[in-house]
């Protein structure tokens, strides 16, 4: 498909219907659990990416600045080393980081296509057009799909470069990352390339902060997953009853971020045909964020079938990022 500043047609693999549908079988699971946890994508309704964007802008909010200090300082090397001419971006959102890579791929002289592929169909639409007009000539092919359960939804063109920003590869379980990095290196052809931010494991009252704000935008942002169950299932979420915690949990690396019930209630789901109760003091994971070492992801890489070839970070090392050939 060739835009050459047209609008491109985005490929909706992923219908509202069919995020409703996920979003149910989640909620329902999730709400049965011992302890209650949801999925972090259901995070990202149209005021969740708006908190989102709010949440990188925090000064307590270090990964983002961090992430993109070292992309400024690495994108071309890794342009050169990938030699890609398909530029494939998961979770790619507002694609505020993309140009980095972008300009570096062009710089290459090999750059042809540009894959934004996201589960907001809100998101793409905002900023696949900017794209458009900032690179003529190069393809946008948008996908509107939930990556994280269909890969095969990832255009098989060009010598693909594979990107995950934003440290989003923490919000997977680990058997979940494994599953994910197994399935991507099995889409992916040999000599392909991946590559990954990663938060990196430092102090407690540092990485508390982080996802802790003064301002109180991230306690916003996980509030409004009950938001998104009173708006999508019906529920009848008391927002005023909860409060949001974050904390740090040493024993496997990762910040929990959790809103707490501040009294005992009885929450009912229609949409579930489910009552659920809350204790006093009862928790419910919204979110989790992993924080890594440089060796720690280079052993999921390589047990899922990926070389790592090159590593990134900051100048400060908050935040890394590893490249990966497929083998």
């Amino acid at each position: 498909m060739s835009t050459h500043g047209t609008l491109p047609t985005v490929d909706v693999h992923l219908t509202q219907e069919d995020a409703d549908a996920a979003l149910r079988a989640d909620a329902h699971r999730g709400l049965t659990s011992t302890p209650k946890v949801l999925r972090p994508q259901w995070l990202y309704d149209a005021q969740g990416s708006e908190l989102f964007e709010q949440i990188t802008a925090q000064p307590e909010y270090y990964p983002f600045v961090a992430e993109r200090e070292a992309l400024a300082l690495g994108a071309d090397e890794v342009a050169r080393t990938a030699q890609a001419d398909t530029f494939v971006e998961l979770g790619s959102g507002s694609s505020t980081k993309s140009t980095l890579l972008l300009d570096a791929m062009s710089r290459t002289g090999l750059l042809r296509h540009y894959v934004p592929v996201d589960v907001s169909a809100a998101a793409l639409e905002e900023a696949v057009p900017g794209l458009v007009a900032g690179y003529p000539d190069l393809d946008v092919h948008g996908v509107v799909g939930d990556f994280i359960a269909d890969l095969r939804s990832i255009p098989a063109v060009g010598r693909r470069l594979v990107v995950l920003l934003g440290g989003t590869i923490g919000n997977f379980e680990p058997e979940d990352r494994r599953a994910f990095l197994t399935a991507l290196s099995e889409t992916l052809s040999s000599g392909e390339h991946f590559l990954v931010g990663t938060d990196l494991v430092k102090d407690e009252e540092t990485l508390v902060a982080a996802y802790d704000d003064a301002a109180g935008v991230t306690a916003a942002f996980e509030l409004n997953a009950l938001t998104v169950l009173n708006r999508v299932l019906g529920a009848d979420f008391d927002l005023d009853g909860f409060d949001y915690v974050a904390a740090w949990v040493p024993q496997s690396s990762r910040i929990e971020m959790r809103v707490r019930a501040r009294r005992a209630m009885t929450v009912r789901v229609p949409a579930l045909d489910l009552t659920v109760e809350f204790a006093e003091g009862e928790e419910m994971r919204t979110e989790i964020s992993t924080k890594f070492t440089r060796a720690g992801i280079a052993a999921e890489l390589d047990a899922a079938g990926f070389d790592a070839v090159g590593w990134l970070t900051d100048p400060a090392g908050r935040f890394g990022m590893t490249l990966a050939r497929r083998r």
